[in-house]
């Protein structure tokens, strides 16, 4: 399900950022969180997909242009049928009956009705004085008195120090021009609660109702006045025209910070969503030092000596006090590469010339972080230890992928891999001058992925036990019309589940399928016990336990893939993973007295799919996906499914299979009774989804 922020006129690029980090930060993997514009918003079908709409602060007169009527409407309906709204601030004033803003003043005074009217009186501020628009004149770090008794998951984790069980629960909380719920006690019988108070007085009449909650048909809506979403290392705080208070604002928040947090996670509980409790900060964890391997060293030689040869490619580090480490400037990130030693490599020397993440300021862009990377090469397999990698075994890695006396490996035979990582597909895909030099068969992998990549621009933090990597695929322009690249993402599906079923002995049970166009799906454990033991309504019969994204550049007469894979291997959000199968088809083994399976291990599984991906890879570009035709037919999941094509107006149709030709899913129209009109169409996988739940084929929306 997505949490989609409202980013259109009117929203301010800070709020965006903090708004979206946080609640990335807090939510994932459960939730992918996205931002959504304007026409988005009003023409797309988004509410069957979301959990939560958020609109952050900025200014609210602009929020009514933009939405008024269609937008509004649409957002109303959302949240009477179960949805949730977030409004932070001028979203605050925005979900408001009535905005009173600085009233008394001419030139900053905006007063009216607002059409969601969600918290039925009105919003007056500012509640503090100062405001200025774009300026930090105003801001204060505004001391928040929490009603414990209603948001009791306030004190989820209560053994930390910082959540003991006084009677009071306070926090500062970042604070700029928001107002005041007015006589927000008088509201009881419309469902309105009050959630949290302002603790100092405050200059406008009304009471001191900071942020309430109100129930709205089967959904509800949370509105703010100041910003507890703002995370101070967040905040700027080297600008020269930020006001001499400020530093001891930004003090004041981080003192508060863990209190901060809980307040974010308990009103995201009180709105139905499920938050990562075990968080501790809101911004994302800054990527870690990537190291190069190989398993053969002559490869790991040429390439190093391939990139150093490319004249203008690399340049000196001038920021290195050695002189030892070289800089490679890509379109989208800054590679920082520092040669090992030919004996086994000691990343001290490393860490010594890394700067340190010890911040309180988080860089707005982890894109723009300069990427350390150690090339790990010498005359024996040279690579980083458990103590230094370790969510990431490479000895066992390159130890299943190629065995003793194994015939020569290409896929994932050189990786490129890091604890934590913005994209691994973003590395290699978006930056070119790096990207064209690299061989087929490179591989980034990435424990945790800050700003993973999905199809329609979806973007998550992604949770360890998820194996996330990006190969490298030269394709060549002569082989395409044998070997079309749009078959690639389905040989990549196919490759992961086939690795899945011969992962050993007995894991062939596990029933794990392929849905169009390109994601793995899981038989749910938990339908199989609803069925058995009736329980109703019934939880989805598959889960999705795996998705592929194929980017694809061209340059000297070949297609540059990079494919990038995303499979649960052993995190249970946001769907189900591999190591939960195991574990129910453990319970069955046992009770047919048969030896249970052992968990997937991260390194075998990567390996097993590289070994089974090249493979397969290496049949299609010689004899094209007809090779694989009667495979992929026995492992997915659509062969003569009914649906409605919601493209063509609700049409009826059965799935027919995949064309050889362009790859696109053949549907032939039928009746009520299901016979066959005799038309048929044809839907490309990049411009359509499908919707299993629903039965539903439909264009790819905004979303």
């Amino acid at each position: 399900m997505n949490v989609l922020i409202y980013a259109g006129p009117g929203t301010t690029v800070e709020s965006v950022a903090q708004c979206t980090t946080t609640l990335r930060s807090l939510l994932s993997p459960n939730y992918a969180v996205l931002t959504i514009d304007a026409p988005t918003l009003i023409n797309e079908p988004w509410p069957p997909t979301t959990s939560l709409v958020v609109v952050p602060g900025g200014a609210d007169l602009p929020y009514c242009r933009a939405l008024n009527g269609t937008g509004n409407s649409k957002i109303t309906s959302f949240v009477r049928g179960g949805g949730a709204y977030l409004g932070f601030c001028a979203g605050g004033y925005y979900g408001s009956s009535r905005v009173e803003f600085e009233e008394n003043d001419p030139s900053y005074a905006v007063v009216g009705p607002r059409e969601l009217a969600f918290y039925p009186g009105i919003n007056r501020g500012t509640a503090f004085p100062g405001f200025i628009y774009d300026s930090e004149s105003g801001a204060r770090a505004a001391k928040i008195k929490v009603i414990k008794e209603e948001l009791p998951s306030l004190m989820i984790g209560e053994s930390n120090p910082h959540f003991e069980k006084d009677s009071e629960f306070e926090f500062a909380s970042y604070y700029n021009g928001g107002g005041v719920f007015v006589d927000a006690n008088s509201f009881k019988d419309k469902n309105v609660t009050i959630l949290a108070r302002y603790a100092e007085e405050v200059k406008v009449e009304g009471g001191d109702a900071a942020v309430v909650h109100i129930k709205i048909g089967a959904g509800a809506a949370i509105l703010t006045g100041p910003h507890p979403e703002f995370s101070p290392k967040r905040l700027r705080k080297t600008d020269p025209q930020l006001p001499l208070f400020y530093s001891d604002l930004v003090q004041k928040l981080i003192a508060d910070n863990p209190r901060r947090l809980a307040f974010m996670k308990s009103i995201l509980i009180k709105l139905g969503l499920k938050v990562n409790v075990n968080v501790t900060e809101d911004s994302p964890p800054i990527p870690t030092t990537l190291h190069l391997t190989s398993g053969y060293q002559v490869d790991i030689a040429s390439l190093w000596s391939t990139i150093k040869s490319v004249k203008g490619l690399l340049e000196k580090d001038t920021q290195d006090p050695t002189g030892k480490k070289l800089k490679l400037v890509g379109e989208n990130d800054t590679f920082v590469f520092a040669q090992s030693s030919d004996s086994p490599f000691d990343l001290r020397e490393v860490a010594a010339q890394v700067p340190s993440a010890e911040t309180n300021e988080i860089p707005d862009d982890l894109n723009k972080v300069f990427k350390d990377v150690v090339v790990y090469h010498g005359d024996k397999r040279c690579m980083p230890t458990l103590n230094q990698t370790p969510h990431f075994d490479h000895a066992l890695y390159y130890h299943e992928l190629i065995p003793p006396n194994s015939p020569r490996q290409t896929f994932g035979s050189t990786i490129l891999y890091g604890e934590v990582v913005t994209s691994t597909s973003t590395m290699l895909d978006r930056n070119l001058s790096l990207l064209r030099h690299l061989p087929t068969g490179f591989t980034a992998v990435g424990t945790v992925q800050v700003a993973g990549r999905g199809r329609g621009g979806n973007v998550w933090v992604s949770p360890i036990g998820l194996l996330a990597f990006s190969i490298v695929i030269r394709h060549p322009l002569e082989i395409q019309a044998v070997s079309p690249i749009v078959f690639v993402q389905y040989i990549a599906s196919l490759a992961i589940v086939e690795a899945i079923r011969t992962y050993g002995p007995g894991y062939d049970e596990l029933d794990v399928r392929l849905k169009w166009p390109n994601d793995v799906y899981a038989r749910n454990p938990a339908y199989e016990e609803a069925v058995a033991e009736g329980i109703t309504p019934l939880p989805a019969k598959y889960l999705k336990i795996a998705g592929i994204l194929v980017n694809s550049n061209f340059a000297d007469n070949e297609y540059l893939l990079v494919v990038g894979c995303g499979i649960n291997t052993a995190n249970e959000a946001p769907t189900t993973s591999l190591n939960t199968l195991v574990a129910a088809a453990n319970l069955k083994r046992r009770r047919a007295v048969r030896q249970a399976l052992e968990p997937f291990k991260i390194e075998r599984l990567f390996a097993k799919i590289m070994w089974v991906f090249e493979r397969m890879y290496n049949i299609f570009k010689i004899q094209g996906f007809h090779a694989f035709e009667d495979m992929y037919y026995a492992r997915w999941l659509h062969t003569d499914a009914i649906v409605r094509l919601e493209m063509y107006g609700g049409t009826r149709a059965k799935i027919k299979g995949i064309s050889m030709d362009y790859g696109m899913l053949v549907v032939e129209e039928v009746s009520v009774d299901g016979v066959s009109t005799g038309k048929s169409f044809t839907l490309q996988p990049d411009g359509n989804s499908f919707d299993m739940l629903k039965g539903l084929l439909k264009k790819k929306d905004g979303v």
